[in-house]
């Protein structure tokens, strides 16, 4: 005979035990949400070295900017953006998304003011066309995100004027070669892989065994996918310089990046690497990025970064 009593304590208990389990659970969730609204606004500034410049050059300073993803209001991501023109960089370069927001254009416009003093080149991402949509957060674990071009389009065309007023570079699907600090340096950039817009431009005429004037290449993209790395490394590429990944943006401390949002592995998804690619290889700087999403605004174990990279003379 079953004992009822003894049956519906048992019952109990192990309902009280799942109700501790999801309440800690509960607890967590909420604890690591507020600490990664608190993180996303910490930001740093990485910096690099890299000897790539020719022997007797001076070091050259790049401030390397990515995935602003501004919205309006963001008081403290545009008093650092305006505070970075105080590291006098020789170069900027941004490498796209850097809107979240159909007003964001106005305000990042005046954050960024200080830094179009500087010379700049840059090229688009995917939230500099569309605005981000919600979705379901889950969805971030599920490999690259879908990109799609029937969304709410936002005011690119106003950015790029204002970034070109400013004396800023656009490196959309081409080429320019700019003469700073005394030394040739030839862009070749392309639109947003993501949304397999790129088509290469090449080099300026005149660097490959044609000009013995001393020239470094450097090739410009938002999306780094393997595709792109791959063609950029195989034609002659001095430095890659990338972002989109936002280093993975929800991290593992102790592990890394659980997603790059493309297909480079996730242990590159941030940071100053080689790639290789049939027998060439090219240094590579991917930018964890500088904000979220305005529908996922949390970085866990990942802060928001600029770069700023060194260049220095070869031994």
């Amino acid at each position: 005979m079953i004992d009822t009593s003894r049956l519906a304590s048992r019952v109990r208990s192990i309902g009280r035990g799942f109700a501790v389990t999801a309440g800690a659970g509960a607890v967590a969730a909420l604890a690591a949400t507020g600490y990664g609204l608190w993180e996303k606004n910490q930001f740093v500034v990485r910096e690099e070295s890299l000897p790539i410049l020719p022997p007797g050059r001076d070091p050259f300073r790049i401030l390397h900017l990515s995935d602003i993803h501004f919205v309006p209001g963001q008081k403290a991501k545009a008093a650092w953006l305006y505070s970075l023109a105080g590291l006098k960089p020789d170069l900027v370069v941004n490498t796209g998304d850097n809107l979240s927001h159909p007003k964001a254009v106005d305000p990042l416009l005046r954050a960024l003011a200080p830094l179009l003093e500087f010379p700049g080149v840059f090229v688009p991402g995917s939230n500099d066309y569309y605005a981000p949509r919600l979705k379901n957060p889950a969805s971030y674990l599920l490999g690259p995100s879908k990109a799609k071009e029937d969304e709410e389009e936002l005011d690119w065309p106003r950015l790029r004027s204002g970034f070109g007023m400013g004396g800023w570079v656009d490196l959309t699907n081409r080429h320019q070669s700019i003469v700073l600090k005394g030394m040739r340096f030839d862009f070749s950039g392309v639109d947003d892989p993501h949304l397999k817009r790129e088509r290469y431009a090449g080099w300026p005429r005149g660097t490959r065994g044609q000009d013995a004037t001393e020239h470094l290449r450097v090739a410009v993209i938002h999306a780094p996918y393997q595709r792109v790395l791959d063609h950029f490394t195989e034609d002659g590429a001095d430095l890659l310089l990338a972002g989109h990944t936002h280093g993975g943006q929800l991290c593992i401390p102790g592990y890394g990046a659980v997603i790059a949002n493309c297909d480079i592995p996730t242990w590159r998804a941030k940071g100053l690497h080689d790639w290789d690619s049939n027998g060439h290889t090219t240094p590579v700087n991917v930018s964890g990025g500088i904000g979220t999403s305005r529908f996922a605004p949390i970085r866990i174990a990942c802060r928001p970064e600029a770069i700023l990279l060194t260049l220095t003379a070869r031994p």
